[in-house]
């Protein structure tokens, strides 16, 4: 059972300091193709067939053209406009199959600003998407197509790529606590224990929380362990834009054994990225807004909770003040939270962190770095880079601007699609692609292999 925390209520430890977007993303990640799960969805429905011909005395009226082929549910494509030229160009952008090899990475096609660095991390992992890292430097990359984890080891200076575990799921999510390893998969979160000690005996995940829906929209998941122990992901829209139900649209957390379920945000679209501020543990995090209203709205957006228990109105209002065509009637967007920033048009702004290290200079430190995926929904595509978003003192945003770019490239077309950053200890930044396969490192000051400038 579920406990939803009451809207008010003061967040305990997480939030310990306040008063308390074949086969692309978000819905900008659009659901794709990938291996039937336990319990699969129900199939699509069969098209209509075709009305008779009308009958006539002399001769017989043409036939009347066959019904579209009704679209499954949580189809990316629910919603577009018919009879528009434009919009029907428009469709979810199909990553390579393969991991792209090394030597063919396009790191001469990625700029960054002066004094910073960008070289291959690692490699030939199809569909990298979310990372998590232990005390020994193994970092683990989760997939949304892939039915695999893997682990990139880096021992005795020799950095290596393994499959930690196959057979699963959607296992967009990862995160790593004392030990332990834990994923999360389209409708479950299960966990590896030693996880370090298993690396090449391909572990079996013991299942720890399974109350989620089997959505294949939105259905994938990011997950964190915030300040106060405890297991974050969330339960996106099961659709495009839909009048969800009270399990649906939310931020979750749990204890790390799977018990203690708690709803602690509402009005989510999708999330696939969020972060805790360190210096006063409030919560941000990215989220995707809604495809088929126009190009340019609305924005994806980036929030802050500051007390358990907020509504950041989707379906009702998407921006902070933008009311839904359809859904709209009725509300205010001033009946709910407004974000902090708007992160672009259909930019799929994923995985985010506050950068904590000390190798960036210090204008850099307690800032946000997000992976925005980019767009499908859009004719002049936006995003394909990594966004600096610089806060006031007060955790208000000052600014959003490109920080590492040349994913999209002028031509309107990928090159690479970034989905999470994260941390490491000597300061440097991890940036994964599921386009390529590969994480890339950000580093700054003297390096042999330069990105473009």
């Amino acid at each position: 059972m579920i406990r939803r925390v009451p809207r008010g209520t003061l967040l305990a430890a997480t939030l310990a300091l306040l008063a308390t977007t074949a086969l692309a993303q978000q819905q900008q990640e659009a659901p794709a193709q990938a291996p039937a799960p336990a319990a699969t969805p129900a199939p699509a429905p069969a098209p209509a067939p075709a009305p008779a011909p009308a009958p006539a005395p002399v001769a017989a009226a043409p036939a009347a053209a066959p019904a579209a082929a009704a679209l499954p549910p949580g189809s990316p494509l629910i919603g577009r406009p018919d009879n528009n030229p434009a919009a029907a160009k428009l469709e979810p952008v199909p990553a390579p199959p393969l991991a792209t090899a090394e030597n063919k990475l396009p790191l001469d096609k990625l700029k960054a600003p002066k004094g910073f660095n960008i070289e291959v991390y690692a490699s030939g992992m199809p569909n990298a998407r979310s990372m998590a890292l232990d005390e020994k430097g193994t970092v683990f990359v989760g997939s949304r197509l892939q039915d695999k984890v893997y682990a990139i080891t880096n021992r005795d200076g020799k950095r290596q790529v393994h499959v930690l575990v196959s057979g699963l799921y959607r296992p967009n999510g990862v995160a790593y606590k004392n030990g332990t390893l834990y994923i999360a998969e389209l409708s479950q979160i299960s966990k590896i224990d030693n996880v370090e000690d298993q690396i090449d005996k391909s572990p079996k995940p013991v299942v720890i929380y399974n109350d989620l829906p089997k959505d294949e929209a939105h259905g994938w998941k990011f997950l964190a362990i915030g300040p106060d122990n405890k297991l974050y992901f969330e339960v996106g829209q099961p659709g495009n834009n839909v009048l969800h139900d009270a399990n649906h649209g939310q931020l979750r957390r749990i204890n790390l054994d799977g018990t203690g379920a708690e709803k602690i945000a509402f009005g989510i679209r999708n999330t696939v990225g969020f972060d805790w501020n360190p210096k006063n543990h409030e919560l941000y995090f990215t989220d995707n807004g809604r495809d088929w209203m126009s190009e340019d709205l609305p924005n994806d957006e980036l929030n802050r909770i500051t007390k358990l228990g907020e509504d950041f109105g989707a379906p009702y209002c998407y921006q902070g003040n933008v009311a839904d065509p359809e859904f709209g009637w009725g509300h205010s967007c001033s009946e709910f939270v407004p974000p902090v920033a708007l992160m672009g048009p259909h930019a799929a702004a994923l995985g985010m962190r506050f950068y904590t290290g000390t190798m960036f200079p210090s204008e850099y430190r307690d800032q946000i770095f997000v992976a925005r995926h980019g767009s499908w929904n859009r004719t002049k595509k936006f995003g394909g880079d990594i966004a600096l978003v610089k806060l006031n003192k007060d955790g208000s945003v000052k600014s959003v601007e490109p920080f590492i770019t040349g994913f999209l490239q002028p031509d309107n077309n990928y090159v690479g699609r970034p989905v999470d950053v994260m941390n490491m200890p000597d300061g440097s930044m991890l940036i994964s692609d599921d386009w390529n396969g590969a994480v890339w490192r950000v580093t700054y000051g003297p390096n042999k292999k330069v990105a473009g400038r």
